[in-house]
């Protein structure tokens, strides 16, 4: 008896992704999802005017062919990039816990002026992460293997 392929065994590449618009911007938030993050993987460089992210991102993609072939479900580390950042504000992190884990829950992009606009990252808990931009430019690229979700399971959202 064969086994098919698995990611770990270079049968898909990893994801790497830009968002210039909304629209591309709706794809990211979909695969991001649910990604976990301890609060000292966030970093602002004010002077490359770069917002950044080491996430634990759920393989939404591989979800499921996962549940087909009746396997575990994967994560992978990510890097979730914002360019051209002026401002950072959040409500509701603690960021005095360097401890603290975050879960994403949805990223959105309010616009305004001139292409100019906010990056809203919403976690769970009710906290928020809000990023002015000059313009949109968000990355999403996967920096390691995928490895087994330690839950085993999918990211739920009871009613």
């Amino acid at each position: 008896m064969t086994e098919d392929a698995r990611f770990e065994d270079g049968s898909e590449a990893p994801l790497r992704l830009k968002a210039l618009d909304a629209e591309d911007l709706q794809v990211i938030a979909a695969l991001v999802q649910d990604a976990v993050f301890p609060a000292v993987e966030m970093k602002w460089d004010s002077k490359a005017r770069r917002f950044a992210i080491l996430l634990n991102r759920f393989r939404w993609e591989d979800a499921p062919r996962a549940a087909a072939r009746k396997r575990g479900f994967e994560r992978v580390q990510s890097v979730l990039a914002i360019e051209d950042v002026m401002k950072v504000q959040s409500q509701g992190v603690d960021k005095s816990d360097p401890n603290m884990v975050f879960s994403l829950l949805s990223v959105a992009f309010i616009p305004g002026e001139d292409g100019a606009g906010r990056v809203e990252l919403t976690l769970a808990g009710d906290g928020v992460i809000a990023l002015e931009v000059e313009a949109l430019e968000v990355l999403l690229r996967d920096v390691t293997r995928p490895y087994a979700a330690p839950s085993g399971k999918a990211p739920g959202h009871p009613e």
